[in-house]
C-alpha cells in the first residue's frame, strides 16, 4: 500500500520535476527528474505516462530497474510550438516557441510588423532570430525585432550582409535552442552562403529558399553543382522530416513541372491534390 502511494506521488510530481530538470527529446534525463524516478524504482512494474502542455510531444521510453527486473516508463517530452503565417506577398513567417523556458525563435524576418503582431497575439517574447540567407525579404525585420536580449544567428559566409548578426554559423555547426539540438546544414545555391536549420529531435527543417513544394529556389549566386549538392543533402534526411519553406510557389512550380513532364504520373497525382 505504501509502495502504491509512493508510486502515485511520484507520477504526480514528475511533470514538475521535468519542468526543473528537463527531459529533452535527445533522450537525456537530468538529475531532478531522476530523483522522481528513484522515488518508486523499488515498486512493481510501472508504466506512467503524462503530457506536458504543448501542441504535441515526443514519446520517450526509459528503462527503470527494480526488484523484479527492468520495466519501462513512458514519458512525454514537449515539442516546440510552431506558428506559421503569411508575410509580404508570398513569404511564410515562422515562430518556434518553447512553453517551458519561454524562448522563441523567428526563422527569417520578412516583415518586422507582422512578426511582432504574431508575437503579441500569442504572448510570446522573441529571444532568437535564425536567418537562412541575406536577402532583404528574409532579414528585413532583424533590426526592428532584435531589441534587448535577442540573438541573431546567420550564415557565416554572408555575415557582412546579415543585419545585427551575433552568431555566424556554417554547414556542420551544431547549436542549441531551448534544449533542442539544431544542426546547421549547407544549403548554398540560391545564395552562396545559404544555410538550413535542422531540428532532428523535432523532425523539422527550415530550408529558406533552397527547396519548395514541387521546386527549388532561383540560383542567384551559386553554381549548379553547389545547388545540387545542397538538394542531395536535404534528400538524405529521414522521410518523417517536415520541410518548411519560405515562400508559397506551389502552383507556379506545378505549372512549370507539368510543362516539362506532362506524363509523369507521380507529378500529375501530386498536382491534383494541391
Amino acid at each position: 500500500k505504501k509502495a502504491k502511494r509512493t508510486q502515485k506521488l511520484a507520477c504526480n510530481m514528475l511533470p514538475g520535476f521535468v519542468s526543473l530538470g528537463r527531459v529533452v527529446a535527445s533522450k537525456k534525463i537530468t538529475g531532478c527528474a531522476l530523483a522522481a524516478f528513484t522515488a518508486f524504482s523499488s515498486t512493481t512494474s510501472t508504466n506512467c505516462s503524462w503530457t506536458l502542455p504543448s501542441s504535441s510531444s515526443t514519446r520517450l521510453s526509459l528503462p527503470i530497474k527494480n526488484q523484479r527486473g527492468v520495466s519501462t516508463m513512458t514519458c512525454e517530452a514537449p515539442m516546440l510550438s510552431l506558428a506559421q503565417f503569411p508575410c509580404l506577398s508570398d513569404n511564410y513567417g515562422y515562430l518556434l516557441h518553447d512553453p517551458i523556458s519561454g524562448q522563441t525563435a523567428a526563422v527569417d524576418t520578412p516583415c518586422g510588423d507582422t512578426y511582432q503582431e504574431e508575437l503579441d497575439r500569442r504572448g510570446w517574447k522573441l529571444t532568437h532570430i535564425l536567418n537562412t540567407h541575406h536577402h532583404h525579404d528574409h532579414t528585413g525585420g532583424n533590426v526592428q525585432l532584435k531589441g534587448s536580449g535577442v540573438t541573431v544567428v546567420g550564415p557565416r559566409n554572408e555575415k557582412e550582409k546579415i543585419p545585427g548578426i551575433d552568431k555566424p554559423v556554417g554547414g556542420g555547426d551544431v547549436i542549441e535552442f531551448a534544449g533542442s539540438k539544431v544542426i546547421v546544414m549547407d544549403a548554398g545555391g540560391h545564395t552562396r552562403g545559404h544555410v538550413a536549420y535542422y531540428f532532428p529531435d523535432q523532425s523539422k527543417i527550415f530550408v529558406g529558399d533552397c527547396l519548395f513544394s514541387l521546386g527549388c529556389g532561383r540560383m542567384f549566386e551559386g553554381t549548379p553543382e553547389q545547388f545540387w549538392s545542397s538538394l542531395e543533402r536535404l534528400r538524405q534526411l529521414p522521410d518523417s522530416t517536415m520541410v518548411y519553406c519560405a515562400h508559397e510557389y506551389t502552383l507556379a512550380n506545378a505549372k512549370f513541372a507539368l510543362s516539362v513532364e506532362p506524363n509523369n504520373e507521380a507529378l500529375v497525382s501530386r498536382v491534383a491534390i494541391v
